[in-house]
């Protein structure tokens, strides 16, 4: 009897320990993971600038075991700010693309214990207040002008009809950062290369930047909606276009459709993230490369130093230098000429070292008038 009493006694100890250990977490499976939310305008599935994002985050989640991501879509510009609000509570890190959530600073700086990346856009308190810098905020924003510039020389390089044009969303800085940039890669490869292409603009469609002024281009007005995308698409191939830049979110995927549909010979040019497999139709692919902002792997560093605590707040600006803009390359992923390979090499080293700059919506430059032409 004495020696079950003491043998109970034994396993009542064991038990108590293995309680105790188990409340104070005895391993590291039981930390709590980042639960990261994206919020945005165009979805996570848009073939571009949202998705890009997404796979960033959905990379860190896969790389750190406990972490976990949930995707919310508000289409409505005027409802973003309150949007995140609203849900900021349920997530620790809070992944944001586009111009229209700077206003999300005010959220940012009343929960200083959240995190928060903003992608295009420097973060504002008030509405109509300047840019701000946040301990908690990592906000970057990229030269798109430069990999519109490689696009701009790709097209002129490639057009049969010396008709070429670049399609847009909103007028947003960063999209007219695309279309003037653009410009300006034509312009240069006519002037350098020997190249004779015209970029076509629709006066109906012309956009309106954030300060009110008028910087033509083509733009849908928005980057969810297809049917007019197609619209567009279909209105500059009439013009004889036959090579696009395609910078519209999902309202570009009817720009896709409109080109896919027509005659063989029409190209599109990718925006954001390498397009080239949405580019399949038939026996053919209509994507001729894709201009790049590398957004995915700064997100997933970003989220990476969150996790380890190694985060600190800045508004950064990325360009080729920094490894944030660029084009694609790699074999099977283009239809570049070996020619045209070479020269947008060789123009690369010349932006990235800051012998050409290409004009941008706020830069000071014009597309026929910037450093390096």
């Amino acid at each position: 009897m004495r020696k079950i009493k003491i043998a109970l006694a034994v396993l009542l100890v064991l038990a108590l320990t293995f309680t105790v250990f188990a409340c104070k977490g005895g391993g590291d499976d039981d930390k709590k993971g980042l639960h990261v939310g994206i919020l945005t305008t165009s979805g996570v599935d848009d073939g571009s600038f949202g998705q890009a994002c997404y796979e960033g985050i959905q990379a860190f989640v896969k790389a750190n075991p406990g972490t976990s991501v949930n995707d919310v879509k508000e289409d409505k510009f005027d409802r973003v700010v309150q949007a995140v609000a609203e849900i900021i509570a349920d997530y620790d890190a809070m992944v944001m693309p586009g111009f229209q959530f700077a206003g999300a600073g005010k959220v940012a700086d009343e929960n200083p214990e959240k995190f928060f990346l903003l992608v295009d856009a420097y973060p504002k308190i008030t509405d109509d207040g300047e840019e701000v810098q946040l301990d908690n905020v990592y906000a970057m924003m990229f030269k798109e002008e430069e990999s519109g510039f490689f696009a701009g020389i790709a097209a002129a390089m490639h057009t049969k009809t010396n008709k070429v044009a670049v399609v847009n969303g909103i007028a947003f800085p960063s999209n007219v950062n695309y279309q003037w940039g653009f410009m300006s890669g034509v312009n240069y490869a006519n002037k350098h290369y020997g190249t004779k292409a015209e970029v076509v603009e629709l006066p109906a469609y012309a956009g309106t930047d954030v300060t009110g002024a008028n910087v033509g281009g083509n733009y849908i007005g928005a980057f969810a909606d297809q049917a007019t995308g197609k619209i567009v698409g279909e209105a500059l191939l009439a013009e004889g276009v036959d090579i696009m830049l395609v910078a519209a979110g999902d309202s570009g995927n009817g720009v896709f459709a409109a080109v896919k549909e027509a005659a063989e010979g029409n190209f599109v040019i990718g925006c954001d993230v390498d397009q080239y497999d949405d580019g399949d139709t038939g026996t053919r692919n209509i994507v001729l490369t894709s201009a790049l902002k590398n957004m995915a792997p700064i997100v997933q560093a970003q989220l990476q130093k969150i996790n380890d605590g190694t985060f600190k707040g800045e508004n950064a600006l990325l360009g080729a230098k920094e490894g944030g803009t660029g084009y694609v390359s790699a074999a099977g992923r283009h239809q570049l000429s070996e020619d045209a390979l070479a020269k947008l090499a060789e123009v690369y080293e010349l932006v990235k070292n800051g012998t050409i700059v290409p004009a941008a919506n706020f830069n000071g430059h014009a597309p026929d008038n910037f450093p390096g032409l």
